[in-house]
């Protein structure tokens, strides 16, 4: 049967790119499906692996496809014209290089080539994702599939609390992982909403992110999403005071002290349920592996692998993981010492300027661009990606398929807005230097 899937799959990219040539007013369509995607592929079974490794306990179970990837094909090839110059062309094959690299060292070296072939996915939403964004409905539309795909989450996570579950995962299987990935959603559509009322679904984006934030009751999710939440709505008046930005700074303070009693109830309810040890910090434990393993194989253990080696190495052990298949089978809970324990220093390089990259264009370009609304848009993804890389130190869950699509999403808007308002500033100047050029002509002057 997936052999046929995947058969549809294929055929799908001539189509779609027909569709859109002869449709391109409903562009916009494709573009929100494509934002709405990563929310509903597990659940919805739009993944295939023509190569999968079920019982592989590492983050990436196979050579993966999904419809998403198709998608993205058929859009990049649509608009493969377009050109869209960015640093993250650069530092995100480095980095897909360097995963590469591991594999000749790597005791399972398929395992590290199927981390390289998700991120090779991933360079390829990213580069779908700019070029739709040089048209001024691409970003709108993607984010809000983003916001719709949250609001199916959100109506699980409901679900799931009403069920009597402590931490609602919606169909992600853990409160983590849907806590990480609501900060892509959640503060973009707040940038949204400070600049343009007409944008409904950013409010929604907003309400269904404080839904699963609070049903999740991760410690981490709640401290980074009130901090971001805060940050954004400074950032904002700071870039640009208007009354709208005002009212809804007001409105947010008081919906920020109105939810913090929920929140303190939903974390109560967990750890009622199941209070914090004192006697054992699993944490404290995988860390000490992590660095275990990173002291003995300086370059890295290979992509993909680091559970198997903790274990079949001794390092839990001698780290003093507890033994249970929960704590055996799960990563360091930090990004940075998981990558840096699996592809070495360079690749943890590499790692860290695929995160900052992006951050260093998102504010340079909104401080730059006061007076553009689009400049909002990209501060509110910055101020998400900068909540994301403190998230990884306390997470490891980055390396996994819907959080680095839903970073692709964002990073390649931050990537074509900022070309694009390059490009308009570009053009602005050249219109104004030609006007000044036919002035001094028609005066009989001369122009410095």
């Amino acid at each position: 049967m997936k052999w046929v899937a995947l058969l549809l799959f294929v055929a799908l990219v001539p189509v779609l790119i027909s569709w859109l040539r002869e449709n391109p007013q409903r562009a916009p369509l494709v573009w929100t499906a494509m934002g709405f995607l990563p929310f509903v592929m597990g659940p919805w079974h739009l993944i295939i692996a023509p190569i999968s490794w079920a019982m592989w306990p590492g983050y990436v179970k196979g050579l993966e496809l999904s419809l998403l990837d198709f998608i993205a094909l058929a859009v990049f090839l649509r608009y493969q014209k377009v050109r869209v110059p960015s640093p993250m062309l650069t530092v995100l094959p480095i980095y897909i290089f360097l995963v590469l690299v591991t594999i000749a060292y790597s005791a399972v070296p398929m395992a590290a080539f199927f981390y390289a072939w998700q991120l090779a996915r991933v360079l390829l939403i990213f580069a779908a994702v700019a070029k739709i964004c040089q048209d001024e409905r691409g970003a709108p539309a993607l984010i809000r599939g983003m916001v719709l795909g949250l609001c199916f989450q959100a109506g699980f996570a409901i679900e799931q609390k009403l069920s009597g579950d402590t931490q609602a995962a919606g169909t992600f299987g853990h409160q983590n992982l849907l806590g990480m990935i609501s900060h892509f959603v959640v503060f973009p559509a707040l940038a949204m909403l400070m600049v343009d009322g007409k944008q409904r679904a950013s409010l929604f984006g907003i309400i269904s992110g404080a839904t699963v934030v609070i049903f999740g009751a991760s410690r981490a999710t709640l401290g980074l999403a009130g901090f971001g939440f805060v940050t954004l709505l400074l950032l904002s008046i700071a870039r640009r005071p208007t009354p709208r930005k005002s009212m809804i700074v007001g409105l947010g303070m008081v919906a920020l002290a109105a939810a913090t009693p929920l929140a303190f109830s939903s974390l109560q309810q967990r750890f009622d349920l199941a209070p914090i040890s004192s006697d054992y910090d699993e944490r404290a434990a995988f860390e000490r592996a992590a660095r275990m393993i990173i002291s003995d194989h300086p370059m890295g253990v290979g992509s993909n692998q680091y559970v198997v080696v903790a274990n079949t190495e001794g390092y839990s052990d001698r780290a003093g993981v507890v033994w249970n298949f929960g704590s055996r089978s799960a990563n360091v809970h930090n990004a940075y010492l998981l990558v840096w324990a699996e592809t070495g220093l360079l690749g943890l390089v590499a790692f860290v300027l695929l995160l900052l990259t992006p951050i260093r264009i998102a504010f340079r370009t909104a401080w730059q661009n006061r007076k553009d609304p689009r400049g909002d848009l990209m501060l509110g993804i910055g101020v998400c990606l900068v909540v994301v890389v403190i998230h990884c130190f306390y997470e490891w869950i980055f390396v996994v398929y819907p959080v680095q699509v839903l970073f692709a999403i964002d990073t390649g808007i931050v990537a074509g807005l900022a070309r694009k308002i390059a490009l308009e500033k570009g053009l602005q100047a050249k219109s104004k230097r030609q006007d000044e050029l036919q002035h001094a002509a028609a005066s009989g002057g001369e122009v410095a």
